[in-house]
């Protein structure tokens, strides 16, 4: 059965409106999901940051000051926020978490792109480092470390972070690149960027879905071949004359701009295990990607409007921001949150002295040449 779309575009527009005296009910329908975002990492963990030379941080951002604007600028922000963060420890005796500053993907091409040649040979340069001037690496070979490795080398997750935790905003199940237990996060995106993309609540509606993305590899692959496994490419050329889609390859990337429909393919969406995103989205399967407008006309206008409802809430969309200052809820905070719930380690975690568990000498040979 297919639903009038206006009405239900109009109808968004008042339920936004009493959208305050209907929130403690809609949580109470999805569990803990709000109070899980509302969570106060403080008093829940403890990390110690590691003081690394120069080189490996704030010298490659004086090269390009681009890094502290490019999609993958979480892991400058992160260091900032831990260094004056109430979780941040000087006695790592007592610490929970050790969190290496390490900019591996602040090395870009003239188009603003990352390289990750370079970034395999930083990264065990840093991991050598901290391995030699303290003990805490070696007690556990890095299973209570966290490193901000937001994209991951491109031939899979280095050898030496077998046993670390990552923070990546890399998501893609059954990937080389996505390590089990990691924390995704999502793209940062300048506040400035965000503030000027604000519009007010009661703004008509004239677009069903809106959708962004890369559709043909055509860097890579001289013959245009599909990007993203032409899941994006089938919406382009399926729906590019449909009015009710907004289809882009300019729009600044994001998961959160006041969306009114979620596709997504076979991906770990940021902060899976406290947003609710199967209540907030829907979910496609790729086979299914030319019936979309199909799909989405069908679902019931309760529906889209309970998603569009939760959507909404306040702390889904700060639980996707990098603000500066940081502010309670935000991004940061869910990550600090996504690593107290791993607490407490496994003891089984510790290794006996002389026990090794890595293998340093395992991947390709240009990785192992010093940096």
């Amino acid at each position: 059965m297919e639903y009038d779309l206006t009405s239900v575009l109009q109808t968004e527009t008042t339920y936004r409106k009493i959208a305050d005296w209907h929130w403690p009910f809609v949580l109470s329908n999805l569990g803990s999901a709000g109070d899980v975002l509302e969570d106060d990492p403080v008093g829940r963990l403890k990390v110690f940051v590691y003081e690394l030379p120069s080189k490996y941080n704030k010298k490659i951002l004086q090269k390009d000051p681009r890094c502290l604007t490019h999609m993958f600028a979480a892991e400058i922000f992160m260091h900032r926020f831990l260094l004056s963060s109430p979780v941040r420890t000087l006695n790592p005796e007592e610490a929970d978490w050790f969190y290496t500053p390490v900019y591996t993907t602040c090395d870009l091409t003239p188009n603003g792109l990352p390289l990750p040649f370079k970034s395999p040979r930083m990264m065990r340069s840093a991991i050598q480092l901290i391995s030699s001037n303290w003990p805490y690496w070696n007690r556990t070979e890095g299973a209570d470390h966290f490193f901000v490795e937001e994209k991951a080398i491109e031939r899979g997750i280095l050898p030496l972070l077998q046993r670390a935790t990552l923070v990546q905003t890399f998501g893609q199940m059954n990937h080389v690149c996505l390590k089990s237990g990691s924390i995704t996060i999502p793209p940062y995106a300048p506040p400035q960027k965000m503030q000027a993309h604000l519009i007010p609540p009661d703004t008509p509606r004239s677009i069903f879905v809106y959708f962004r993305g890369l559709f043909y590899d055509v860097g890579n692959d001289p013959e245009g071949g599909y990007y993203a496994r032409g899941a994006r490419a089938s919406v382009w050329e399926n729906f590019k004359d449909n009015p009710l889609f907004d289809i882009s390859t300019e729009h600044p990337t994001t998961y959160y701009e006041d969306m009114q429909r979620a596709v997504f393919y076979d991906i770990v969406l940021p902060f899976a295990d406290a947003i609710p995103w199967e209540e907030i989205g829907v979910f496609v399967a790729e086979k299914d990607v030319p019936n979309l407008d199909t799909i989405l006309t069908s679902i019931p206008p309760e529906v889209i409007l309970r998603k569009q409802r939760l959507l909404a809430n306040p702390s889904m969309k700060q639980a996707m921001l990098f603000p500066q200052p940081a502010q309670s809820g935000d991004a940061f905070h869910q990550i600090l949150n996504g690593l107290a719930r791993k607490l407490p380690h496994d003891r089984s975690i510790y290794l006996k002295p002389g026990v090794k568990v890595l293998n340093w000498t395992a991947g390709p040979v240009a990785d192992l040449k010093p940096w």
